[in-house]
């Protein structure tokens, strides 16, 4: 097949993004297919486009970058565009899409992840990896999610949403449950979230998270071991458990080597792992997830259960947790590269 690995973009996780799609064009490629490796956001910037040759010769963007410690400065990103518009699209991305038989999404966070992208594909006839736009937007606002999941019985921390006027109307300074988390609403890979003890730290938590987005959701923090649940093609895959060796998992926890311990399976007892599974998959369809996804959840000392948030396009880099958790089942990297393509299609040839 000719496969677009579309990554990059303008999220703060355009560097995991492009580590994801680095990984995934090379997988596709050994599994025998013609892949273009292309930036959504800088697109193809050449007066010249020969579609046919970019699939024949393999065209990459990058030339395997890797996720730094600090998230990218977008703005120098933007000024870096041949055209210096403002339009999400890049030269020649929708040339370029409509010619494969399928693009691969691996976009991480705003618009490659909130559905805008998978709508506006879904308008111009290009079929793409993952869940469609309503699941796909659901699942990225936070506070939409922890809804979906009370109406449907699924075990979630208390939470509350502010928007950007409530700093100054004094809706925010009625939240009074410590220990708590602030993370903004549609982030991702924890960029912008922090855990607090008083009030003093709760304000300054809440200012840094408005600068990444105009909503911020403030939960009840729960202390116990955190997990990630894949759901493949509405089944659950092995539990992983989530360790980092010093405070939470945040953006450098995730994505830098040795910082956080991974066990998968994870050990627990067959019951509780049962229940989890059961949970993530309950999850999934709630959200309207199709092909696949990840659940992120924390099980307390009671055994009760948590359900956090959804993620529509899980990372695909050498420390992302669905390939470890596929990897407990037999299935290779590159196998779980091309089975995603393959469930993704079927919901275009029902």
């Amino acid at each position: 097949m000719n496969i677009v690995v579309l990554a990059g973009g303008l999220s703060t996780e355009r560097d995991v993004s492009i580590t994801s799609g680095t990984m995934v064009a090379g997988a596709l490629r050994r599994r025998g297919h013609k892949v273009v490796l292309l930036d959504v956001f800088m697109g193809y910037e050449h007066d010249e486009c020969d579609v046919a040759a970019l699939f024949e010769n393999g065209y990459d963007f990058t030339q395997n970058l890797g996720v730094r410690e600090r998230i990218p400065d977008l703005k120098a990103i933007k000024a870096q565009r041949r055209d210096k518009t403002d339009r999400f699209l890049g030269e020649h991305v929708e040339e370029i899409c409509r010619y494969a038989d399928i693009c691969f999404l691996a976009l991480h966070g705003d618009n490659g992840e909130n559905g805008k992208l998978q709508a506006t594909f879904d308008l111009l006839g290009i079929k793409y990896t993952g869940s469609g736009y309503l699941g796909s937007a659901v699942a990225m606002n936070k506070g939409i999610t922890k809804s979906i999941f009370l109406h449907h019985g699924i075990g979630t921390p208390k939470g509350e949403c502010y928007k950007t006027e409530d700093m100054q109307n004094g809706k925010c300074a009625q939240w009074d449950y410590f220990p708590c988390v602030v993370k903004p609403c549609s982030g991702g890979s924890s960029v912008g979230v922090s855990i607090v003890e008083n009030k003093t730290d709760f304000d300054n938590a809440m200012k840094a998270a408005f600068e990444f987005e105009t909503e911020v959701l403030v939960e009840q923090y729960v202390k116990g071991r955190e997990f990630s649940i894949g759901v493949i093609d509405g089944k659950a895959l092995p539990i992983i458990e989530i360790i980092p060796k010093e405070g939470f998992y945040d953006y450098v926890n995730k994505y830098q080597a040795g910082k956080t311990e991974e066990v998968c399976p994870a050990v627990l007892d067959e019951n509780t792992t049962k229940l989890l599974q059961a949970e993530a998959v309950k999850a999934y369809n709630a959200l309207q997830l199709d092909a696949y996804g990840r659940i992120d959840f924390l099980l307390d000392a009671n055994g009760d259960t948590y359900a956090l948030e959804a993620n529509t396009l899980p990372g695909m880099t050498s420390a992302s947790l669905i390939p470890q958790e596929a990897k407990a089942v037999g299935i290779e990297y590159d196998e779980l590269c091309d089975m995603i393509v393959n469930i993704s299609l079927k919901k275009y040839n029902a």
